[in-house]
């Protein structure tokens, strides 16, 4: 990727993130990444052309969060690294994720099957640790970790650092 379209990339995050994608023209993600509105055009066809080439990005940024979990053997690793996760992410990333979590609502961007891999693995965890409901505990985490992501996100007064205590005491980890 050229320096110029990771320009028009980050200006374009950071304008979906803030104003919405809606809301956000190609002709102020040209003038922010300080680019002509046609190199937008020529790189990434159009304003969903851009807006798919961040999610792919941001896949991978998703993929780079699960793998540990996923690959992790011991049960209660797993676990405690999924719970731990939100605090593993960098304040420079804020603008992706709040991409993210707008995105649910205002395109109806489901995320279930980014989650997946996540889900399996905790699923798994909880089986060899025989807890009564498995796929329960496991979406009552994924659940957990996009509460805890949006309030994060957001500002909010909640303390994430003692939430993520309480839940390793909760699960005993």
């Amino acid at each position: 990727m050229t320096e110029k379209q990771e320009k028009i990339l980050r200006a374009a995050l950071q304008l979906f993130a803030k104003e919405g994608y809606h809301a956000t023209s190609t002709s102020k993600v040209a003038k922010l990444a300080g680019v002509s509105e046609g190199l937008i055009f020529r790189h990434f066809g159009n304003k969903e052309g851009l807006l798919y080439a961040i999610l792919a990005v941001g896949e991978n940024k998703m993929k780079t969060l699960f793998v540990d979990i996923v690959m992790e053997s011991e049960p209660k690793q797993v676990i405690r690294k999924t719970i731990e996760m939100t605090s593993k992410i960098d304040v420079s990333d804020y603008d992706f994720w709040k991409l993210q979590f707008k995105l649910k609502w205002e395109l109806e961007i489901n995320s279930d099957k980014k989650m997946e891999p996540l889900k399996m693995a905790l699923t798994n965890a909880f089986q060899k640790l025989k807890y009564e409901s498995p796929k329960m505990e496991a979406q009552l985490l994924i659940l957990f970790i996009d509460g805890m992501g949006s309030a994060v996100l957001k500002g909010s007064s909640l303390n994430p650092t003692e939430m993520i205590q309480f839940l390793l005491r909760k699960y005993e980890l």
